[in-house]
Parts: C-alpha cells; structure tokens; sequence
C-alpha cells in the first residue's frame, strides 16, 4: 500500500475547520466586520496550529493508537481527565448536532422530505466513510475540498467582482467601534479551527510526528484561506447592517444564504454558494465525526472490529441526531457555545500535557514545538481569554453585534 499523502492528510483537517467557520464566521463577525475579523481569524489559526503541535509532541512519547484520553489520564488527574472527556464529546457532540441540524433542512427542501427524515438519511449516508475507515476519509474529503474549491471560485469569483469597498470597509460607520466586538468573535473563530480531537489520528495516519505537523499547518493554512476569502467577499457584498436579521435568526445557513441572495443577481453564483454550502457541511460533520469516533474507541476500548466499529458509530451520532430531531436551535449560537468549551481541550489540556512532559524528558527528543515555554504560556492564555470573552458577551458584557 503507498504511503498516505500529505495532502490527504491536510484536507482532512481542514475538512474538519471549514465546515463550521465558513458558515458561522460571517455572523459572528458582523460586528468586528472586516478589518478585526481578519485579524481575529489569522491570530487564532496560529494560536491553534501550535496548541496542535504541543498536543501532537505530547503524543510521541506514546504507542500509536493512543488518544487524547489515554495521555491525559497518564499524565493528569482523574478529575481533569473527566473535565478533558466531557469538554472534548460536548463541543464534537453538539459540532455534530449543529451540522445534522443545518443539513436537515438543507436537504428537505431539495429532497422534498420533513427535515427530521432529511436529517436521518444524511446521518446513514455521511457517516459510512467514517464506519469505513480513515482511508475512506481521506478519499471523500479530497474529493468534497475539490468540490468546495470549485463552487468557492466560481461563487466567490462573482462575489469578488461584485465587491464595494465602501460596504467592505463599513466606511460609513466608525472603524474605532468595530475592535470591541472583536472579543465575542474569538469563541467561534476558535471552533472554526477545532481539528484537535483528530491530531492522534493523523500521528497514527503517518506513523511519523514530522509528517502529521506538515498536514496539520497544510489544513490550517487552507482553512485561513477559505475563511479570509469568503469573509471579505461577504463583506465586501452585504452591508454591515443588513446582517441583523442574519444575526437575528441565530446564524443558519438558510439566513445567511437569503443574505446573500439579496445582494447579487446572478443565478449561477447562487447556485454555485449553495453547492458550496451543502460541500462544507458535509466534509466538516465527516471531518469531526472522524475525530470524535477514533476518540471514543479508545475511551471505552472498543475494537476495531466490524462490531467494535458498529459500537463505537452508535456512541458518536445517535447522540446528537436525536438532540437534533427533538430540539434544533441557533447554529452560531452552538458554535459559539462549542468554542468556550473547546478552549480546554484545543489549547489549555495541550499545553499543559507538553509541559508535563518537557519536565519529565527534558531532553527533548524527537518533534519538539519551537518556542519553548512562551509558546505554552501563549496557547494557555489564548484560551483561558478566549473562554472569559464567551462569558463575558453571554453576560452582555461585551458588545454583541444585534444589526
């Protein structure tokens, strides 16, 4: 068998990003608007390369196969290794939940079918790659970034054309008064790059920590692509105060794509977005199915096995398929939700794993993150501020964009 590309293993990651932040960055960042989102954006794709990269350099110093919980409960205490569990299934459970719930009303209305039987069948369809096998993974993902590189460049190409710099720049509006609701963007931003539940993947993927780190900064460097191109041309066609009812309607596809559809006219962009939307959808509930299935097989020690495998699907989407059928709500509100959480697991539980580790080993042998203790004090703080913004905007303590 040939050894797995780089590139597969980089679309499997992004995979796992694109999905939730091309469909929930616009909403969230509304309020920053364009310039503090792209800074939002880059900042946080950085933090969450290197929080990976301590996660994957924690990882070495164990046999392949071994996860998230199987370092964090050698390493940490019991009761942080429970915090570490439950963080890490609530944000990829309710991820999930969010996609199953989009979908399902996506598909009901090309299908002609209720969104509870819409949602099901994409569930049965989606989630065979991953009973499959990884190898599966890697080939549909390929194959659905293509098709989202596709309708992204014809949709966006006609978005780009169509772009006014003055509705990009919200020149009407006082740029100085856009920084505050930079904060409240950080939790979705973070999420929009929660790959991090797939990191002991691609190490097994591999066989090789160098490799893994390569197709972990290929995902993140094509997400921050995907997500700074769409944004701006976003932003560049709606005006900043036509998102209130975007925002109002808590972020869905279906309200950002009306948006959308009110600014532009041609049939062939729509066309090309809405592909584009059901593609990312799509590759991230595939993506972070992937990443929370490996994760709960080793967390309960089930085999991989036809049967062991059929267990191991069962824990990961009937979950959240039934919340989904009996209890649909915002996306961006989920997703922001997902990102507060995710900052445990994504950049305070990596980090401190590394240091632990550092202490035991000072030696340092093999893949080590360059930038040595500031880099895990950086990630550790990126969080813990990340978290307290969440809290703070819930508490309407900080400014939240309403239109």
């Amino acid at each position: 068998m040939s050894k797995p590309s780089t590139l597969g293993g980089a679309c499997i990651i992004a995979s796992v990003c694109v999905g939730a932040g091309m469909l929930g960055l616009p909403s969230a960042g509304a309020g920053a608007w364009t310039l503090w989102s792209v800074i939002a954006i880059s900042v946080t794709m950085i933090m969450m390369t290197f929080s990976g990269w301590l996660l994957l350099e924690a990882l070495k110093h164990y046999e392949f196969k071994s996860s998230f919980n199987t370092v964090t409960k050698d390493l940490l205490s019991d009761k942080v290794n429970l915090i570490n569990n439950l963080s890490l299934y609530f944000v990829g459970g309710i991820l999930l939940y969010a996609y199953i719930s989009s979908s399902g009303m996506i598909f009901s209305e090309m299908l002609g079918v209720t969104r509870e039987l819409a949602s099901v069948l994409f569930v049965a369809v989606c989630s065979a790659f991953v009973l499959h096998s990884t190898r599966a993974v890697d080939r549909i993902s390929i194959v659905l970034i293509l098709f989202m590189i596709i309708s992204f460049v014809l949709g966006v190409s006609g978005l780009a054309s169509n772009i006014s710099v003055p509705t990009l720049f919200a020149q009407s509006e006082s740029e100085s008064a856009f920084s505050g609701y930079a904060l409240a963007l950080l939790p979705v931003a973070l999420t929009s790059f929660g790959y991090h539940h797939s990191v002991s993947t691609m190490r097994d993927y591999y066989q090789d920590e160098q490799r893994a780190k390569k197709a972990i900064l290929g995902g993140t460097l094509i997400a921050l692509t995907f997500y700074l191109g769409w944004v701006i041309c976003i932003f560049g066609n709606v005006p900043r105060q036509e998102f209130g009812p975007v925002v109002s309607a808590g972020g869905g596809v279906d309200a950002l794509m009306a948006a959308l559809t009110s600014a532009i006219d041609s049939n062939s962009i729509k066309q090309a977005l809405h592909v584009f939307s059901i593609a990312a959808i799509v590759s991230s509930f595939i993506g972070v199915g992937l990443g929370v299935f490996d994760y709960l097989a080793d967390l309960f020690g089930f085999a991989d096995t036809k049967q062991g495998r059929l267990k191991t699907w069962g824990v990961t989407f009937v979950p959240p398929l039934v919340f989904s059928l009996v209890a649909p709500f915002g996306f961006v509100a989920a997703i922001g939700l997902a990102g507060a959480a995710a900052t445990i697991w994504t950049c305070i539980i990596p980090a401190t794993l590394a240091k632990t580790l550092r202490q035991r080993a000072p030696e340092q042998e093999g893949f080590v993150v360059p930038g040595g203790n500031a880099t895990i004090y950086m990630v550790i703080a990126f969080g813990v501020l990340t978290a307290a913004f969440h809290l703070l905007a819930m508490a309407n303590l900080l400014p939240v964009f309403k239109g």
